[in-house]
């Protein structure tokens, strides 16, 4: 399907998005091997004139044909088009790598984070699932441990960012700040409450079992992404008043005792990973530091004086970056370095 060339025909599909637009950006600080770019959106954007490379390339709306000569595709435009374009992209000989939740615990899809899985690349069909952008920066950092001394359960609280929803949401928060500030009213329409100076214990829609969407989807992705479906997953996901960055508060238990210099020594060395933990300084990983940067951070570790085998972490990454624009260009460098 993929072909090994120079250069390759690239597609964004929700270009106009937050997480397409940093699509756009990180394609060009990382110099990927562009031919021809093609921007796709929604209707209300068709025509907007975005900029690649000092080039002016229009916004078009997808058609059937519009896969044609493309490569790689990269969707960013929710579950619902994904559903319905991703397959016609793959017919068309495109490979599709999807940041939506559609296809990522379908059996006959890869749900791939590079640092961690990218041998799983090898048998897509033509679809590669991006995971959760929380979940993505929690496995970067746990896989290196579990590989050493095997995870055997997971408690992580993610404290998450309003950017994790879209412009629309950044767009309120800043909105309501102001607004509470100058002590008027406030408008809330895209959460269910306040968000400015608030935390709210609710990201994405509740189950029958009381979780969130967003909580299984971190049990039930991490477990496929890490190839182990032994280990045990609980999670609680917060929004919190924070524009970009997502932070986590990790707990593991190990089947191998380890302690906390032998977790940091591991992170230290494992890719993609900055370990920030001087205590005695206050340095620790920080949503405001972490923007705009690739790597995962990771600090305050120390072990779980609760149960014998026990580590606590604290992890933050850009999810914008690397919890979803930057893997999947990440995903589409390891596609053409196997071909």
């Amino acid at each position: 399907m993929l072909k090994k060339k120079e250069k390759y025909n690239v597609a964004v599909v929700g270009a106009t998005g937050a997480v397409g637009n940093e699509m756009l950006t990180i394609l060009e600080e990382r110099e990927f091997p562009v031919d021809t770019l093609r921007l796709f959106a929604s209707e209300r954007s068709e025509g907007k004139v975005l900029h690649f490379k000092g080039k002016e390339i229009a916004v078009e709306t997808l058609k059937e044909d519009s896969f044609n000569g493309v490569d790689i595709a990269l969707f960013s435009a929710g579950a619902e088009r994904s559903k319905i374009w991703a397959p016609i992209a793959v017919r068309s000989g495109c490979v599709v790598i999807d940041n939506s939740s559609q296809w990522r615990m379908d059996p006959e899809v890869p749900l791939v984070v590079p640092e961690v899985n990218a041998y799983d690349l090898k048998w897509h069909k033509g679809i590669i699932a991006n995971p959760n952008c929380s979940t993505i920066q929690m496995v970067v950092v746990l896989k290196p441990i579990h590989d050493v001394a095997k995870i055997k359960r997971v408690v992580v609280t993610t404290f998450q960012s309003v950017s994790g929803t879209g412009k629309r949401a950044m767009d309120e928060l800043l909105q309501q700040t102001v607004d509470l500030l100058n002590f008027r009213d406030i408008k809330i329409q895209v959460y269910p409450h306040q968000i400015a100076f608030n935390v709210l214990p609710h990201i994405d829609k509740f189950l029958d079992n009381g979780y969130t969407k967003e909580e299984m989807k971190m049990v039930n992705e991490t477990k496929k992404i890490m190839g182990d479906y032994s280990i045990k997953v609980t999670a609680t996901t917060v929004r919190v008043p924070v524009f970009r960055g997502h932070s986590e508060s990790v707990n593991i238990e190990t089947e191998r005792k380890i302690t906390a210099d032998e977790v940091r020594e591991i992170l230290k060395k494992a890719p993609g990973v900055v370990v920030i933990d001087n205590p005695e300084k206050n340095e620790y990983p920080l949503p405001i530091y972490a923007s705009g940067k690739d790597e995962v951070f990771v600090g305050r570790i120390r072990e779980d004086e609760s149960i014998e085998k026990g580590i606590n972490m604290w992890i933050v990454a850009d999810n914008l970056r690397k919890g979803a624009a930057l893997n999947a260009i990440q995903i589409a460098e390891e596609l053409i370095k196997m071909l």
